[in-house]
């Protein structure tokens, strides 16, 4: 039973630490024996406060609660909800049955939405979201400030080791000496490198506001905007439905020091950016964003992208129905489409239907509906539908954690309890 329920992803952060403690620990071990060039104290002090905060940082960034979504949470914009719903932008996560707020996405491994979403990442076995960015971001400055000073050490050590080569063994570093100081010269060389390139991707996205989820959605409109100049500004969605692509800003840019003050907690103290102990964002915060207002306010993110349309409703026979006085006509009928269709997709076996790449559909003759879907049961897998687009790096929605078939497929519109509370609502203040 332990061997089955196994993940090697669970190494993730005894790694990590186990990588701290190398080349923290054990290289201190090595200047203090290596006697041509051994620590002086101001350097042990600098190489200790560095480890000291990348210790603190990491904890933090493993430990912090990422946050959800309450479950009594609304939209307060209700405009903005049913253009949503017109263009095919859900707010509405079936997995966790609630609404979802801007920026939001529903981790997979966590298993709830997250607010601010930024990706999963399997070092920390945690979220890096709207409350665990700030500490991320100052594990990763340390991790490169503190290894990029021990470089510098290193260099120094191995610099003497190469102008005494030709000198007698006995009277420079052992063997066991010039493999230790190899090892460390080399993980710690290609470990800063990596994280060098990982803090300078995370202060960009700092300075735009942008989370690697909404890199990728930007990425992803520009495509759409492309594949849309070909067909006169119109793709075609599920069902045969034409949706117009036009370009949008992106919102939430606000301006540099704006979107790093809000990325790193809220706060304007410079300092408290750097301060290994800063206070986590407040949980009261995280589900509505200041825009910059290129955009309507009443036009959200992201774009309308005709394959995360909801599939159109199929015609439902006699066999299903619902009667209810308390319902309008349109309440019935959205509830027995919906009704009919999660029937037969337990009939069919299927979880979700997969709409084909653009360019197998490109390729198709056929006119019928049917050919933009999978004509059974998802035999190819993830790779097969759309949701496997790729940006320009490679990556995928699935690549940061999101739940693709939440993403993509699995959004319907509200779900009819919402909605008979809100026609409800309505009717109570008319009568008001």
């Amino acid at each position: 039973m332990l061997c089955s329920s196994f993940h090697i992803s669970r190494l993730a952060i005894p790694s990590v630490c186990a990588l701290i403690s190398f080349l923290a620990y054990t290289s201190q071990y090595f200047f203090k024996h290596f006697e041509a060039a051994p620590l002086r104290e101001h350097e042990i002090w600098r190489i200790n406060i560095f480890a000291l905060c990348i210790w603190i940082c990491y904890y933090r960034a493993c430990t912090v609660d990422p946050g959800c979504v309450p479950r009594d949470w609304r939209p307060q914009d209700v405009k903005q909800l049913e253009a949503d719903r017109a263009s095919g932008r859900q707010r509405w996560c079936r997995r966790c049955e609630a609404f979802k707020p801007p920026r939001a996405h529903h981790c997979k491994t966590c298993q709830r939405c997250i607010p601010k979403m930024d990706h999963h990442c399997p070092w920390t076995a945690n979220c890096v979201s709207h409350f665990t960015f700030p500490h991320f971001v100052r594990f990763l400055f340390y991790a490169v400030v503190g290894m990029s000073y021990l470089e510098t050490l290193l260099f120094e050590r191995a610099s003497i080791v190469w102008a005494s080569r030709n000198l007698p063994s006995y009277l420079g570093p052992s063997v066991v000496q010039l493999g230790h100081l190899f090892i460390l010269f080399v993980v710690n060389s290609l470990t800063v490198f990596m994280l060098f390139i990982l803090l300078v991707r995370t202060l960009w996205s700092l300075g735009a506001n942008t989370t690697t989820i909404e890199s990728w959605e930007i990425e992803r409109h520009e495509t759409l905007l492309r594949r849309a100049r070909h067909y006169g500004g119109y793709l075609e969605g599920p069902g045969g439905v034409r949706v117009r692509i036009k370009r949008q800003e992106f919102p939430y840019d606000i301006g540099i020091w704006s979107n790093i003050r809000e990325g790193m907690g809220g706060s304007s103290n410079v300092l408290s950016w750097f301060w290994p102990f800063s206070r986590t964002p407040d949980r009261n915060t995280g589900l509505e964003y200041e825009v910059n207002g290129f955009e309507d306010r009443h036009v959200s993110w992201p774009p309308p992208d005709p394959d995360r349309i909801p599939l159109p409703p199929k015609d439902v026979g006699d066999s299903v129905a619902f009667t209810g006085a308390e319902t309008s006509g349109y309440d019935v009928q959205a509830f027995n489409q919906r009704k009919a269709e999660d029937l037969r997709r337990q009939r069919a076996g299927l979880e979700i239907e997969r709409r084909k790449r653009f360019h197998k559909r490109l390729a198709e003759d056929s006119e019928e509906d049917e050919s933009q879907q999978s004509d059974g049961p998802d035999e190819k897998g993830s790779d097969y539908g759309e949701e496997g687009w790729r940006n320009s790096e490679g990556e995928r929605l699935r690549d940061f954690g999101v739940d693709e078939d939440i993403e993509f497929y699995d959004e319907e519109d509200l779900p009819l309890g919402v909605l008979i509370q809100r026609r409800a609502q309505a009717a109570l203040k008319e009568l008001k």
